[in-house]
């Protein structure tokens, strides 16, 4: 029998995995057809709300998918703890990658943009990818926990 911890944990995680791809395959390849200028400011204003908004949901639902692993008993343990990995990964691709790369990004002159910052963008949807796809795994992995469990 589903603990209720792991439906909340579901729910985080689903609404966690919608945002990111949202993020991923909406926002970004929108944000990559405006001129440099628009493009610079949009990220800017995505980043500073994205930074209070993603840690509101993504820090519950790791905290859920570890409680879940603990009190959860019955089928479903290697899907746990696949959804855990999941998002441990997510959260390392985050505070060691895209995370530093925000900061800087947010600190950039809209006007006047570092050298190679292109490249820098590059490297930040690269990482971002994989954020997503763990993000999205993670999803998956826990809709098939609850599911193995009833």
């Amino acid at each position: 029998m589903s603990n209720p911890l792991q439906y909340a944990g579901l729910f985080l995680i689903g609404v966690l995995a919608g945002e990111e791809l949202i993020v991923r395959y909406g926002l970004h390849p929108a944000l990559s057809r405006l001129d440099d200028h628009a493009h610079l400011l949009a990220r800017q204003a995505l980043v500073r709300r994205l930074r209070v908004l993603v840690p509101i949901v993504m820090l519950p639902a790791v905290a859920l998918a570890a409680a879940v692993l603990v009190v959860a008993t019955g089928p479903g343990l290697a899907l746990r703890w696949a959804t855990l990995i999941a998002m441990v990964t997510f959260l390392l691709l985050s505070f060691l990658g895209t995370v530093p790369i925000n900061i800087k990004v947010d600190g950039w002159q809209a006007d006047a943009p570092p050298p190679g910052w292109q490249a820098v963008i590059a490297r930040w949807a690269r990482i971002d990818v994989l954020r997503s796809t763990a993000a999205t795994a993670a999803f998956l992995f826990a809709v098939l926990a609850v599911a193995q469990a009833n």
